[in-house]
């Protein structure tokens, strides 16, 4: 008796340990969109996101990580319900802020331009100026549509811009397919342009089988050049304490990691640039 008794003892004790270092699990969301995140084809797993969150994740010893891959509605879902969540790939907005937790700028890229097939120029060319295009007088036009991403956020500036704009004006496509969608209905002469990322659009065409050289994007007139992504969690307790060790965290990985991985799926021709904005963005003492 006294011999099982102290065996229960042991017992009780090994498993001390275990009950006091147990670790919250942060459940990190991720949804199909390159280049950030690739679910599937030759390049699965090889976008920005996939490639940096194993060292995000490590420099976040304090959890237990679970990934998940949900699609934009579940992922937003997923936010506003459960206390542990986070979304390494948001846009930040004032609307989601008052129930998303947002970390430091993560991620400079490019911000969303107007995809055209070259040979549709001509009857663009009224809305282009100094090779930018006038979204709002293209969407106030009678003769033009628009794809966009159902429910996307394209940035404050452009989504006022889109809630304004005429029904006829726009043409929306729901799913992880969506931009794939657009390019085709573009290439059969149904839709003249598609608001997105360029290196987006210039991957989903390659997929599509459409070469992106055919293609020409057109900076939105009075839009800054660059976005900043940010990571976004549970506006909770927990939510808001695991952003403060990610800020700390995307400090040491933004400058390098990050910055290396986004310049990779930019032309050529455009990386030395980014490069050199990004740092500067990020090296300056107070940020947007």
């Amino acid at each position: 008796m006294l011999r099982a008794l102290q065996l229960s003892i042991l017992l009780t004790l090994g498993t001390l340990p275990q009950l006091s270092h147990a670790r919250d699990t942060l459940l990190w969301i991720l949804r199909d969109l390159p280049p950030m995140t690739i679910f599937e084809g030759p390049q699965k797993g090889l976008g920005v996101i996939d490639q940096a969150l194993p060292a995000l994740m490590a420099s976040l010893p304090e959890y237990d990580h679970q990934v998940v891959h949900v699609n934009r509605a579940r992922g937003l879902q997923m936010l506003r319900e459960l206390p542990f969540v986070c979304d390494p790939a948001l846009l930040f907005n004032s609307q989601r802020a008052q129930w998303i937790a947002f970390s430091i700028p993560s991620l400079r890229m490019l911000s969303n331009s107007l995809a055209a097939r070259r040979q549709d120029r001509p009857g663009l060319q009224a809305f282009i100026h100094e090779e930018q295009i006038d979204l709002p007088a293209l969407l106030a036009s009678t003769e033009h549509s628009v794809g966009v991403v159902a429910e996307r956020s394209y940035g404050e500036q452009i989504d006022s811009l889109l809630k304004q704009a005429p029904a006829h004006a726009l043409v929306a496509h729901y799913g992880n397919s969506a931009v794939g969608n657009l390019l085709q209905m573009q290439q059969h002469g149904r839709l003249e342009t598609l608001l997105g990322y360029q290196p987006e659009i210039r991957f989903q065409a390659q997929r599509q089988g459409i070469d992106p050289g055919g293609l020409e994007f057109y900076p939105i007139q009075g839009m800054p050049k660059y976005q900043s992504v940010n990571v976004g969690c549970s506006n909770t307790p927990q939510g808001r304490q695991a952003v403060e060790h990610i800020n700390q965290a995307l400090i040491g990985l933004r400058e390098g990691t990050l910055l290396e991985l986004y310049a990779q799926w930019l032309e050529p021709a455009l990386r030395e640039q980014y490069r050199s904005d990004a740092l500067a963005f990020f090296h300056e003492p107070a940020q947007p």
